[in-house]
């Protein structure tokens, strides 16, 4: 095997390191699974998975590309720009690529799939470029997790907007995730003034919206005994995660698979 194929090997992989993968991957299956319990079929969920995919790669690159001489600053190690294994050019690159993409595969939904999914994606980057640092830092995951599962109905015949109460759903787990994927970095986010409305509660009171706004959601998706299926794992890893683990926020997307599979077996996707 040549150098050059070894080298541009190390250089994907650590491409995907700076993506933020485990969200990305989790978001992304997510969406993959609502499309083919809806009805997408193996083509359309396909093309739902690669646009999701392509999205959340053009998020992850974005804000780590953003955040870059914070990151450095702040001695992010676990951070490949920060940590000079990946120049501003290459990231840069990835992420026009990323966009290309997400664009094409979107389009190939149909027009009123590819506008809801493509205001999702501008919302991630809205975070990124500017409310991540303010009190209205939930209001992007809040939207892109709402719209979520209207890319998935609006590329089916007839383009059905989803249940209000799957819209509202949406919104809250969106919040949730918010809450949960900054526990990690919340003591290094506020080192570096980052701002945002879990920064300026604290971690007690960010895990406890986690829990809380997961909990509403599933009431709205699984009411009944299913809820305690839907509540129970981010409540209990929220509370038992180490400082610095991704558990939290993957499962609250966990949570969110368990609800919409409740959902979707009693046909309540589509109003």
């Amino acid at each position: 095997m040549s150098s050059t194929v070894v080298e541009n090997r190390a250089r994907i992989g650590t491409l995907l390191r700076a993506c933020h993968p485990a969200p990305a991957a989790a978001v992304t299956a997510l969406a993959a699974a609502m499309a083919a319990t809806a009805g997408r079929g193996a083509l359309g969920t396909a093309l739902t998975a690669g646009a999701v995919a392509a999205g959340q790669l053009s998020i992850g690159w974005s804000n780590d590309l953003i955040d870059r001489h914070r990151d450095a600053d702040a001695g992010r190690a676990d951070k490949p720009l920060a940590a000079d294994e990946l120049t501003a050019r290459q990231v840069s690159g990835a992420t026009r690529w990323a966009v290309v993409c997400c664009v094409l595969l979107s389009a190939a939904c149909g027009a009123a799939a590819a506008t809801a999914h493509l205001v999702a994606v501008a919302a991630g980057w809205a975070y990124n470029l500017r409310l991540k640092a303010t009190v209205w830092s939930w209001l992007p995951y809040a939207v892109a997790f709402a719209l979520l599962p209207a890319f998935v109905t609006l590329a089916l015949p007839g383009r059905p907007w989803p249940a209000p109460e799957v819209l509202g759903a949406g919104a809250l787990l969106g919040t949730a995730a918010h809450f949960a994927n900054v526990l990690p970095d919340l003591a290094a986010d506020r080192a570096a003034g980052v701002r945002g409305l879990p920064q300026r509660l604290g971690r007690r009171a960010s895990a406890a919206t986690a829990v809380l706004t997961a909990a509403a959601a599933a009431l709205l998706l699984a009411p009944g005994w299913p809820v305690l299926a839907v509540t129970a794992p981010p409540a209990l890893t929220t509370l038992l995660a180490p400082p610095r683990s991704r558990a939290p926020f993957l499962s609250v997307i966990a949570a969110a698979a368990v609800a919409l599979t409740v959902l979707l077996l009693g046909d309540g996707l589509r109003g």
